[in-house]
Order: structure tokens, then C-alpha cells, then sequence
């Protein structure tokens, strides 16, 4: 079962709300892969609250000094590091019940 922290339920313009990002800036870091809202069948954005928590670390980042390119960087390398937490515990527990892939 989806949380509800990631149904992509909010417009652009209540993320623009929320967060005190433009439109444009929102728009900008979709384009440099940093956020991937989904779309509507007529193309409206829809986002999560876990993309307007991700979009404010982004701009915090941001306000540091942080090239998008870093923060991309940064958010693979956890990405990573979570997976392979997952991979080590699955293979814990499948070891430990003694059971195959």
C-alpha cells in the first residue's frame, strides 16, 4: 500500500504555496532530473508531499551554494546506499528462513 506522503495529488501551484518556489524554478528542477512529478492525460504536474519535502532540501541546498549537479550526486549516492541496505536485509532475512531468491 502507497503512503500517502507519495500519491502525487498537488498541483504546481500548491507546491509553488507550500514551498515559496516559483513555478519556473519547480519547472527547472524537473528539467535537471532532480524531481519527477507525475502528469495528468492533459499534461497538469502532480506532486507528492515527499517531492515538496525533497523540493525543500533542494532549495536549502541551493541556498548553500550547491550546484544542482552536486545535489543530484548526493541524492544517487543515497539512493544507492538505501538499496543495497535493502539487498543486505532481504538477504539477512532469507538466510535466516533459509530460503532461495
Amino acid at each position: 500500500m502507497t503512503s500517502y506522503k507519495d500519491k502525487k495529488v498537488i498541483t504546481i501551484g500548491i507546491v509553488n504555496e507550500l514551498t515559496g518556489l516559483s513555478e519556473r524554478k519547480i519547472r527547472y528542477y524537473e528539467e535537471r532530473g532532480l524531481i519527477f512529478p507525475d502528469r495528468t492525460k492533459k499534461g497538469t504536474r502532480k506532486y507528492s508531499f515527499s517531492d515538496v519535502e525533497l523540493l525543500m532540501k533542494i532549495a536549502d541546498k541551493r541556498e548553500e551554494g550547491v550546484q544542482t549537479s552536486e545535489i543530484k550526486k548526493d541524492m544517487m549516492r543515497e539512493r544507492n546506499k538505501k538499496d543495497l541496505r535493502e539487498k543486505m536485509l532481504r538477504g539477512q532475512l532469507n538466510a535466516h528462513f533459509n530460503r532461495q531468491k
